[in-house]
């Protein structure tokens, strides 16, 4: 588990995330169109999860627009703003944004994203939802970066992270 907090109080993470030089798990994702992404599916592309407790709070807005920013500049990275949220959700706010640089992405029929990469919030306001994460996967498959925010409210190191790629 992880000790995170959300407006300095303390929640707990279902586990810790992949570690740096492991497999990444393998996932399966819902898409706007409510098709399906995996990892297998971006095989021989680096991977950015931009990971989030809602697409509707002004934090996770915030980390989507600038990853979408940062994205147009990338060479074969693909960047998934994961969430619990629907994809109606996802599909609303980006298109509303004109974000096309980010690629929703919805683990709202199980969880078993959140659980596998040990990020599921497990007590708290926000039970059930994601902690704010990014790991980053580099062509193989191996976990490059990661970094679990300690304070939900704040953003990720978007420098950091871009630079472990």
């Amino acid at each position: 588990m992880a000790t995170i907090t959300l407006g300095g109080n303390p929640t707990q993470t279902s586990g810790q995330l992949p570690a740096v030089g492991s497999k990444a798990p393998e996932f399966n994702l819902v898409k706007t169109d409510l098709s399906t992404v995996s990892l297998a599916d971006l095989a021989g592309q680096r991977v950015i999860l931009n990971i989030f407790p809602s697409i509707d709070t002004p934090t996770c807005a915030a980390s989507t627009r600038k990853f979408n920013e940062k994205a147009s500049g990338l060479e074969n990275t693909t960047v998934l703003c994961v969430a619990r949220d629907l994809p109606f959700a996802m599909k609303r706010f980006c298109g509303a944004e004109g974000l096309d640089n980010v690629v929703p992405a919805s683990d709202f029929k199980t969880g078993k994203f959140g659980q596998d990469y040990g990020l599921e919030i497990t007590d708290g306001k926000l039970e059930g939802l994601h902690s704010r994460a990014v790991v980053i996967i580099n062509e193989q498959g191996t976990v490059v970066y990661t970094q679990q925010v300690p304070e939900i409210a704040d953003e990720p190191n978007y420098d950091t992270a871009l630079a472990a790629l």
